[in-house]
């Protein structure tokens, strides 16, 4: 069995911010990821509003950029899933694949997954024309007609991604207002390859073995419609990877509820970026939490004369 002072669960802006800030306090430190280093951000087109890089720059870049910042660091790397947490008074035990790990403080930091629509038809033909990913799956639709369906940040910038790639962006959101910033709603509304369609629901992905079209309703009218299309990217929210936090830890429907200095209801468990409760979602508020609970995180381990 390891022993750490301190796990960072999840690999992404806010677990890497942490581990830096912990290893350079001299604190011995896990981070446990089960994919590449980079989270959320490796799915990401562009980036353009990370202070820093006012000319913008690639997800994986910033991905890259952040991995090797602590790429020297004596960081133990652990490339497995968390299978479950046993909460303890001055121990937690965390197992991990097939390892079970022990440590004095949790940094919960494996941030958010994309919500599903729960239609007919998503899961059916997911990765036969159903994505959440217009950066892993965009390419395949080059030159079709595709469907975005959302209306905040991530569907804008992901149709604006899309627009460079295919023929046609049917743009469809519930509301007559979009979520998202100005400027990606300028963007879209003037793009000549984006047809914005409000006020409409999607009701059923159709197609056979494939995406086909998409039965569409007007929540104003009432009128039912097809829309031919080739594939449809699903940009309607996030919801927070949290299946094996234990029920003690404290959340509501938007994540894990805590004060701000990243502390959860139990003593030595923190929580960063996406996974939080908060309405804040980016990569720089995600980098902001990390810094946070590493350093809340450092003091409560003065406790234990690190």
């Amino acid at each position: 069995m390891k022993s750490y002072d301190a796990v960072v669960i999840g690999g992404g802006p806010a677990g890497m911010t942490a581990a830096l800030y912990l290893l350079r306090a001299g604190v011995k430190t896990a981070m446990i990821e089960k994919l590449a280093p980079g989270g959320q951000v490796l799915m990401t087109a562009e980036i353009e509003n990370y202070p820093g890089f006012p000319e913008g720059l690639q997800g994986w870049e910033l991905a890259d950029k952040f991995a090797a910042h602590i790429e020297n660091d004596e960081l133990d790397r652990i490339n497995d899933e968390v299978r479950s947490i046993e909460l303890g008074t001055s121990l937690h035990t965390i197992h991990v694949g097939e390892q079970v790990v022990q440590t004095k403080m949790i940094i919960l930091a494996t941030g958010s997954r994309y919500r599903k629509l729960g239609i007919p038809g998503e899961e059916r033909l997911l990765g036969k024309g159903v994505s959440y990913c217009a950066l892993c799956d965009g390419n395949f639709f080059r030159g079709q007609d595709v469907a975005v369906i959302g209306g905040g940040n991530s569907a804008l910038e992901e149709a604006l991604y899309l627009a460079r790639l295919v023929n046609k962006v049917y743009l469809i959101h519930r509301r007559d207002a979009f979520r998202g910033l100005l400027c990606y709603q300028d963007k879209c509304l003037n793009h000549e390859k984006i047809e914005v369609v409000r006020n409409t629901v999607v009701n059923e992905i159709e197609g056979a073995d494939e995406v086909e079209s998409l039965a569409l309703c007007n929540v104003k009218s009432k009128e039912s419609s097809h829309l031919k299309i080739d594939a449809a990217f699903v940009f309607v929210g996030f919801e927070p990877i949290m299946d094996f936090v234990p029920v003690e830890v404290e959340r509501d429907k938007n994540g894990i509820i805590t004060d701000v200095e990243m502390r959860t209801n139990i003593p030595g468990v923190f929580a960063a970026g996406d996974i939080r409760s908060k309405l804040c979602r980016q990569v720089a508020s995600a980098v902001g939490d990390g810094a946070t609970a590493a350093n809340a995180a450092f003091t409560y381990l003065q406790q234990f004369g690190i």
